[in-house]
Order: structure tokens, then C-alpha cells, then sequence
């Protein structure tokens, strides 16, 4: 895989965290779109992204997550790692039900990050 800018690898974040519990609820759409708008104020085409995240297979999800976790670290300020899990965690509550693999990826962005 190569490197993912900061909003790219947030997309993708977001994306996994919003299909572990197997389906894409439009709540969580509407935070991923959120997120989008705020780090690109212009129409972007995410075809792309979308389709590579769409390929993985689940036992591919964790890879990928971490992939990217680390994308958006190495492009990010502590201060965005916060606010990007106040993003995450907004997202995992958005239908009312935290799922357990949603509840274990977050968890994982965490730690990964070291924000526990």
C-alpha cells in the first residue's frame, strides 16, 4: 500500500470503523461526510478509496486500519489525533448501538496512538 495524506487515511479510518459491524448505517455516512467537509471544503471523488475499501476481505480490515492509523499519525498533530477520535467515537455511537468490533477497532485506534 502507499501512504495516505492525513484526510485520505481518516476516510479510510472511518470507512472500516463504519463497516465492522457489517452494515453502513446513514448516520455513520453523514459523520464520514462530516469529516470529508471539513477537511476538504471542495467535491472530491472518493471513488477510488472507497472501491480499494470495499476489496478487503474482514480478516483484511485490521491490516488496513492500522495502515492507515498510521498514515494519519505521521501527517497529524496530537491535538488532530484527539479530535479525530471524538470523530471516531461520535461515529461508532451515531445509530445508539456501539457494536463489539466497533467498540474493539476504536479501542485499537487508541492504543495505536497512544490516547488512553
Amino acid at each position: 500500500m502507499r501512504k495516505s495524506n492525513k484526510p485520505i487515511a481518516g476516510y479510510h479510518l472511518l470507512m472500516i470503523l463504519s463497516a465492522v459491524d457489517g452494515i453502513i448505517k446513514p448516520q455513520e455516512a453523514l459523520k464520514v461526510q462530516e469529516f470529508m467537509m471539513e477537511e476538504f471544503p471542495f467535491p472530491l471523488n472518493l471513488d477510488d478509496e472507497l472501491e480499494t475499501i470495499a476489496q478487503l476481505t474482514a480478516d483484511q480490515w485490521a491490516e488496513h486500519f492500522e495502515f492507515h492509523a498510521k498514515c494519519f499519525e505521521d501527517d497529524s498533530t496530537e491535538q488532530e489525533r484527539k479530535d479525530f477520535i471524538q470523530s471516531a467515537k461520535s461515529l461508532i455511537k451515531a445509530d445508539n448501538k456501539v457494536s463489539d468490533d466497533e467498540h474493539k477497532y476504536y479501542i485499537r485506534l487508541k492504543n495505536l496512538w497512544n490516547l488512553n
